[in-house]
């Protein structure tokens, strides 16, 4: 495709122009924002800037602006005689309306795109148009249909050789193959779909939907190993392009999940709470919920039962049911009853291998907390199938926990340290060593009730160091409760390692800036912290918290 106009004469202001196509090639989407839209206001913009105006506002969120620049890029295309260039920016602007929720009008420019390449050869276009059809039977649960049809589109692109085509369309195909349980062949190609994508072969807002459609199956299909893997050349993209304007609130969601999962819960909570303040403004409900989701599991962890509550509703009230979420933290304020009756209605109500899986976890731990053996029993069995049909070690490591708790429920600690230990050995070579913190408290407890006091004051000790580095509050009151005394012990206070930094720093007359800005934390982060202290304190102002963190020796006098 050439350039329109390379000089720049009669075309926008020139110096502006070239400014905008310059940032452009850099991927310095705002700039080339900006310039682009002052050269096309002095003079309009030939069809080939008309279109790089159309992705500079796609990739920095003005779905608008890119809708209206593609509209005149195809009527400009048009007035070329360029019929599949025309189809192109047709395909796109109805793909934006429909993200948008307009469907007449998605459905207006697709068809507009479609009557252009009805005729004559093959071409890259009449593959797209192939997209929104896998896209529909996928929400219809027509996943052989769905896969059938990205198969022949990505056909289409290789003959074609068009890379975003090919991209996309095996993208969506192995989104098709894992929910048609076909784990393996679905995973190849999304590996093969993001390899394109890292290596830049592909447009920057196809990759950028690559990495999204990727992450989410590789989720989906407990994929860790390559989940974390995409998530940090996401980040990586996300970062090369400071001026990106989507993509990066729910890259930052991803991130913040794998820094769970890491242990590393104070980065963690930066990321998810950049990606709330940052996807605040966007359109997309289904990403702010996931990150107020994500910071409600970090608040449960935590031990702040109303920042965890709060985030839950938040969720909630953006079309996200937050389970097991929700039920795992009526079980820690043990309100059995509402656990219980949430955990069964979410079991009830979810069909699909993978998607039990989700709550199943959960769901043993509820029914085992609650002495229900028998549904105890039932989940675990449930998910040991499914962790036996589907090759995903994190899902091996979650039955044979879930195994193990039940053994253990049911008088049987003899029985229950073979798959406690197994569930360990795993945990620990995902590198998640909250989750294999868990475990060694069941492996302690087994210990314990075989009479290996010192096997047991061991494992308890290793498991409420980990809780204790990580800010994992209610598992560590558990482990040292459990254990009588050891590391991680604490006073009556009840205040975490992260709460005592904070309230050192409070006791200095440090603000909440500044304690975030000394320790590496989010203002929110610290203003979180602050209040929890206060709580645990029973205090209700920053002298009174002093006076008393001086009298009970929390801080230097």
């Amino acid at each position: 495709m050439g350039m329109d106009d390379p000089a720049g004469i009669g075309r926008g202001a020139p110096a502006d122009l070239a400014a905008g196509r310059a940032a452009y090639a850099a991927r310095a989407w705002g700039d080339a924002r900006g310039a682009l839209g002052a050269a096309d206001r002095a003079s309009p913009l030939g069809a080939e800037d008309l279109e790089r105006l159309a992705w500079a506002a796609a990739l920095t969120g003005h779905d608008r602006d890119m809708i209206a620049a593609l509209e005149r890029a195809h009527a400009a295309r048009l007035a070329e005689g360029a019929t599949r260039l025309a189809a192109r920016d047709a395909f796109w602007a109805g793909m934006r309306h429909f993200s948008l929720g307009e469907p007449a009008q998605a459905g207006g420019w697709l068809a507009r795109s479609q009557r252009l390449v009805a005729e004559g050869e093959e071409c890259a276009e009449q593959g797209l148009l192939l997209l929104p059809a896998v896209q529909r039977h996928l929400a219809r649960g027509e996943l052989a249909e769905a896969r059938e049809t990205a198969s022949r589109a990505a056909s289409i692109g290789v003959r074609c050789r068009d890379a975003d085509l090919v991209a996309f369309a095996r993208c969506l195909e192995g989104r098709a193959a894992i929910r048609l349980m076909r784990i393996a062949e679905g995973l190849a190609l999304l590996d093969e779909t993001m390899i394109a994508a890292s290596r830049d072969e592909v447009s920057p807002l196809v990759a950028g939907l690559v990495y999204c459609h990727v992450l989410a199956s590789c989720q989906q299909a407990f994929a860790w190993e390559q989940c974390r893997e995409w998530t940090s050349l996401l980040s990586h993209w996300c970062e090369t392009q400071p001026q990106l304007g989507i993509f990066s609130g729910i890259c930052l969601v991803h991130r913040a999940e794998v820094y769970e999962w890491n242990g590393a819960w104070d980065t963690a909570q930066v990321e998810v709470d950049a990606a709330v303040d940052r996807l605040a403004a966007g359109p997309d409900a289904e990403a702010k919920a996931a990150a107020r989701y994500r910071q409600g599991e970090l608040c449960r962890l935590r031990g702040d039962a109303a920042g965890a509550e709060a985030a839950y509703r938040a969720a909630e009230g953006l079309g996200l049911d937050p389970q097991p979420g929700l039920a795992l933290l009526r079980l820690a304020a043990g309100n059995r009853a509402a656990a219980l009756a949430q955990i069964r209605r979410v079991l009830t109500a979810t069909s699909g291998q993978l998607r039990r899986a989700r709550f199943l976890p959960a769901a043993v731990e509820v029914f085992v907390a609650c002495d229900e053996a028998a549904e105890a029993q039932t989940a675990a069995e449930e998910l040991a199938g499914i962790a036996a049909a589907f090759e995903a070690e994190a899902l091996t490591a979650m039955a044979r926990h879930a195994t193990g708790s039940v053994r253990l429920l049911a008088g049987r600690p003899g029985d229950a340290l073979e798959p406690l230990r197994e569930s360990l050995a795993l945990w620990l070579r995902l590198g998640a060593p909250y989750l294999a913190a868990r475990i060694r408290v069941l492996v302690a407890a087994s210990c314990a009730a075989l009479g290996d006091a010192d096997a047991a004051k061991a494992e308890y000790a290793a498991a409420a160091r980990e809780f204790e580095r990580i800010g994992a509050a209610p598992d560590l009151e558990n482990a040292v409760r459990r254990q009588g005394a050891g590391p991680g012990a604490r006073s009556s206070h009840g205040l975490t390692a992260r709460e005592l930094q904070v309230l050192a720093l409070v006791a200095t007359g440090e603000t909440n800036k500044g304690i975030a800005r000394t320790l590496g934390l989010s203002e929110k982060t610290v203003d979180r912290h602050v209040s929890n202290i206060f709580g645990k304190l029973d205090v209700s102002s920053r002298a009174a918290a002093t006076a008393t963190a001086i009298r009970l020796d929390l801080v230097p006098r």
